[in-house]
């Protein structure tokens, strides 16, 4: 069986990105966003926080509605693209 690849596509691009930005909009450093994540009940440290953001860490489908949650933000939010105008 090949091994599965780890490349991270589009939208995981782009949801990294808008929690990064969400984050910082907040005043919120990273160690704080990981831990209001922790306290959903999904474990995660800031380093953990930090690779997602610089997409260097898969976020699955339960990272990224916590961190919605944490955000105060629907799911949605964190997987929009650019505005067109």
């Amino acid at each position: 069986m090949a091994a599965r690849s780890l490349e991270i596509g589009p939208a995981g691009i782009r949801a990294a990105r808008n929690i990064e930005i969400l984050r910082i909009e907040r005043g919120l450093p990273q160690r704080e966003l990981a831990a209001r994540v922790t306290a959903l009940g999904r474990p995660m440290s800031n380093t953990m926080l930090s690779r997602i953001e610089r997409a260097q860490r898969r976020c699955d489908i339960d990272d990224l509605v916590v961190i919605a949650q944490a955000l105060h933000v629907p799911v949605p939010v964190l997987l929009r693209g650019p505005a067109t105008a």
